[in-house]
């Protein structure tokens, strides 16, 4: 079974994320886009999941549920979660890692928690835009004890990446990395070895919805793993290394 994805979306949970973007615009969107799977991954909080999930409900669209966690050396990790119950309580996790900074919505945006018709549930006061207390090489542990796993987001990018961070992608078990569409890949293998052993994923790190692009990256999974996990698991499966799966562009 062949998947067009976008694993790392922001919805208006993230304080640099547009007002427009609700779970229920994100899932609309997504879907006039031709993707089958998305990942709803706000800074340091999954608080919007159930909201796109409930959304997508009967359309087809799957959504995992997901997180882009900030660690302490400022590297932006993907997470993505099993289900929602895991989300809501590795969500909580992470928070109890953030600094107790309260939001200032005219200086960093709103936090907006919302249900899946739009409807306002609350904000977070904690400011999400900070380091958690975590390093790069907690992350992957933890996710997986929640039955998810993790991938460095834009590895490309010279701010908040484990590669400007760290210098380097660091040998702690990702078996999966994120590039922009940007990315000169070629150059990005020659720079950092060991992406050659992992999957190369291709996001669009959307925080406006004219950013969603129309489907391209596509991950093909066998029948049987989609059938037997859902595609939810079967994605994070293949992502973890534990499910065969190929990647492509278009």
């Amino acid at each position: 079974m062949r998947i067009a994805y976008d694993l790392h979306l922001h919805s208006c949970l993230s304080p640099c994320g547009d007002r427009d973007m609700t779970p229920s615009n994100l899932v609309n969107m997504a879907r006039l886009a031709g993707l089958d799977c998305i990942a709803l991954t706000d800074h340091n909080s999954c608080l919007n999941v159930p909201a796109a999930r409930k959304a997508a409900e009967g359309t087809g669209l799957t959504v995992v549920p997901g997180m882009e966690l900030c660690t302490a050396e400022e590297a932006h990790v993907v997470c993505l979660l099993p289900t929602e119950a895991a989300a809501l309580e590795f969500s909580a996790a992470v928070r109890r890692t953030l600094p107790d900074v309260e939001n200032r919505p005219e200086i960093f945006g709103e936090q907006l928690i919302l249900d899946e018709e739009e409807g306002l549930l609350g904000q977070e006061e904690l400011l999400l835009a900070t380091a958690s207390s975590l390093s790069v090489d907690q992350v992957l542990p933890l996710v997986r004890s929640y039955g998810g796993t993790a991938f460095p987001a834009h590895i490309d990018r010279p701010s908040y990446s484990v590669t400007a961070s760290l210098g380097d992608i660091p040998p702690v078990g990702f078996a999966a990395a994120e590039l922009t569409v940007r990315a000169e890949e070629d150059e990005m293998l020659r720079r950092y070895p060991l992406l050659a052993g992992m999957l190369r994923l291709v996001n669009s790190d959307a925080h406006y919805l004219h950013q969603i692009p129309d489907a391209g990256p596509w991950i093909e999974l066998a029948d049987e793993s989609v059938r037997e996990m859902g595609p939810a698991l079967a994605v994070i499966s293949a992502l973890d290394g534990r499910v065969p799966c190929r990647l492509g562009r278009s």
